[in-house]
């Protein structure tokens, strides 16, 4: 496992890879010992999440590995086809995957998501547009909406 840190306009991210893959990106209080020999796919990482605090990224380009169940890992692609700069609702996603009646086993699956960001768990909101739960704090969640909208 290799980890490298990323300051952003929002906070530390911590980024953890193993040789080919994106394992988690997840905000940090505060940074740690990042690798001096960091993987190609961590390196990729921090260059595109620095494009997309700069307003250049609407899409990401990285190995990822997902951690969960079949479900989970359904909704984690379903996230990843929200749009850049637009939002879906629970129910939204749990129509996509098959489960109309799962929005609240889609929440607990955001709940889960370890690769912030990058699956876009930030772009779900609440049946009527509202702002809930999201692990790095509504704020953040308000913060990255806002700036995707700003960079369209």
């Amino acid at each position: 496992m290799y980890k490298a840190y990323y300051s952003s306009p929002i906070g530390s991210i911590e980024i953890v890879s193993d040789e080919s893959s994106i394992l988690e990106l997840e905000f940090v209080e505060e940074m740690g010992q990042a690798h001096d020999k960091a993987p190609e796919v961590l390196k990729r990482a921090l260059t595109q999440l620095d494009e997309y605090f700069k307003g250049k990224r609407k899409a990401f380009d990285l190995e990822l590995k997902l951690k969960g169940t079949e479900f989970q890992k359904g909704v984690w692609q379903q996230l990843q086809k929200v749009p850049y700069g637009n939002t879906a609702s629970y129910g939204d996603i749990a129509k996509a995957v098959g489960n109309e009646k799962a929005s609240r086993a889609v929440g607990g699956a955001n709940n889960k998501n370890k690769i912030a960001i990058i699956i876009p768990c930030h772009r779900i909101v609440g049946s009527k547009g509202e702002m809930t739960g999201y692990a790095g704090g509504i704020w953040r969640k308000e913060w990255l909406l806002q700036h995707e909208k700003s960079n369209i």
